[in-house]
């Protein structure tokens, strides 16, 4: 499927969290050299969300380019109109893989920390998930965007089959 990718400048005020940030030691002839890895999750609690990777030697200038990072690489999540996704979804990345489950107006956000973070920043409203595989924080957040970006509206599916929406809903 061809990625959509969205222009943040279109967009309103985007969020950001800080997922992890892990120091990141490289051996050198001359010793070791420090540096500083950031997860970043940008979005706008609107439907759309992206995740960005930020290094450098110092914590601030690495949340900055992950945050840079994480806005070239926006995308949009089908959202129902109870603030959930669509239908369920298994996203996968790596050996991470996240069960995403439609839920009912009331439920919350039911999730682990990185895929919560994922969730909220998205805008949605109600989800359960699950993460299976590998709980590896950065796998986890990219699994999760990936199960979220393949998810499509009735709208969507209707067109691609060439029906009307009202032949899905009974």
């Amino acid at each position: 499927m061809k990625r959509t990718i969205i222009d943040a400048s279109q967009l309103g005020e985007l969020t950001d969290k800080v997922v992890t940030i892990k120091r990141v030691t490289k051996v050198v002839k001359g010793g070791r050299n420090m540096k500083f890895s950031a997860l970043v999750v940008v979005g706008d609690n609107n439907g759309h969300v992206g995740v960005g990777l930020g290094k450098s030697t110092e914590i601030p200038d690495a949340i900055r380019k992950g945050r840079d990072d994480a806005a070239k690489h926006l995308v949009s999540v089908a959202l129902d109109e109870v603030g959930s996704i669509t239908h369920d979804y298994v996203g996968r990345y790596g050996s991470s893989e996240v069960l995403l489950k439609k839920s009912p107006d009331g439920t919350g956000i039911i999730a682990g920390g990185p895929a919560r973070t994922v969730c909220e920043l998205a805008g949605i409203k109600n989800i359960r998930t699950k993460s299976l595989g590998s709980n590896n924080k950065q796998n986890v957040v990219l699994a999760t965007l990936k199960g979220l970006e393949q998810i499509k509206s009735p709208e969507q599916v209707a067109a691609r089959r060439g029906k009307s929406v009202d032949d899905f809903k009974g």
